[in-house]
């Protein structure tokens, strides 16, 4: 009896033994698991990059699933800033002026003013850059799959900035740093060539039946800073319908007494700077200005004063900072 009870203790032992390799066999296969199903998720996670989340010059969080391959957009001097950056520019604004190669075969689809919402939906475009008087059309866009991006220029800080930003949406930023140093490099050259003249000057925005004088707020006004001149309408009240203008006050003009006048226009130069003159005309008081007496009118050229120039803001400065240096030397 004692020998058949050993018999069955030796049994129930071993199978007890065998149950708990069984048992250890199995943790150990599904922590193996585990470990294989969490080394996947990562590895798939690597592969799936993250999305690409931006803030806009309006404040508005824009979230991309990846870098834009197609780019819209609305504005010359935005298309320039993408152009350097190497963005795929499949709908570019419109224009009757002379188009760069790389976009010639780019949809025309408006401007700022009068954007062609067909156009913009057909060329199918991940993302559309747009001035901030854009804001109200965000949603007619949208709703057809395009994301809208808003900025606007009124600095050199802010181009830098547009830059920047567009190196995001492509995810160029090492690009965009180039491009930001480039500018900056060539303005710290320009602010090192000033003699410190600084003439008295008046920036006259014209246009059919308006005349505005900018602001240091506006990009021309930025512009004329670094250039090197003093913007007689600093003190100007600014308008409520355009923040970056001033009415022009005569009076006040007359007291400042500009060296110069600068026009700015997007039209028909000489029939603007015709309507000045005849504007200027209609108060004899205007005749004793500096600037009238000595028939120092410069005409801005349109693509590097109209709007925001893009990657030529330094042509602008230069330009400027060329004519003040002229006329400075005619006053010595």
């Amino acid at each position: 009896m004692k020998k058949y009870l050993s018999l069955i203790f030796t049994f129930m032992l071993a199978f007890s033994l065998a149950g708990c390799g069984a048992g250890n066999e199995k943790a150990n296969t599904d922590s193996e698991k585990k470990e294989e199903k969490v080394e996947k998720e990562a590895e798939n996670k690597e592969q799936q990059p993250d999305k690409i989340v931006l803030t806009d010059f309006t404040g508005r969080e824009i979230e991309l699933e990846k870098p834009a391959e197609k780019v819209a957009l609305l504005s010359s001097g935005d298309m320039d800033l993408m152009m350097n950056l190497g963005g795929n520019i499949v709908g570019r604004p419109s224009s009757r002026g002379e188009v760069p190669e790389a976009v010639k075969d780019a949809e025309e689809i408006g401007n700022p003013h009068e954007p062609n919402f067909e156009k913009i939906v057909s060329v199918e475009a991940d993302v559309l850059i747009a001035n901030e008087s854009f804001q109200r059309h965000i949603k007619t866009v949208e709703s057809q799959g395009t994301k809208v991006i808003l900025t606007s220029a009124n600095s050199v800080d802010d181009i830098k900035k547009q830059i920047e930003l567009y190196a995001q949406i492509l995810q160029k930023e090492a690009k965009g740093e180039e491009l930001i140093k480039q500018i900056d490099d060539q303005i710290d050259a320009l602010k090192a060539d000033k003699d410190g003249n600084k003439l008295k000057t008046l920036l006259v925005y014209g246009a059919p039946g308006t005349f505005l004088a900018a602001l240091p707020n506006s990009l021309s006004g930025n512009i004329l800073e670094l250039a090197g001149g003093e913007n007689i309408a600093n003190e100007f009240p600014k308008r409520d319908d355009y923040p970056n203008y001033a009415n022009l006050s005569a009076e006040k003009i007359i007291e400042k007494d500009p060296d110069i006048i600068f026009l700015i226009t997007h039209g028909d130069a000489e029939a603007v700077k015709t309507a000045f003159e005849e504007e200027m005309s209609q108060n004899p008081a205007w005749t004793n200005l500096t600037a009238v007496q000595k028939e120092r009118y410069v005409i801005l050229p349109s693509h590097l004063f109209g709007s925001n120039p893009g990657m030529k803001i330094v042509d602008s400065i230069t330009f400027m900072s060329d004519q003040l240096k002229e006329a400075a030397n005619e006053s010595n």
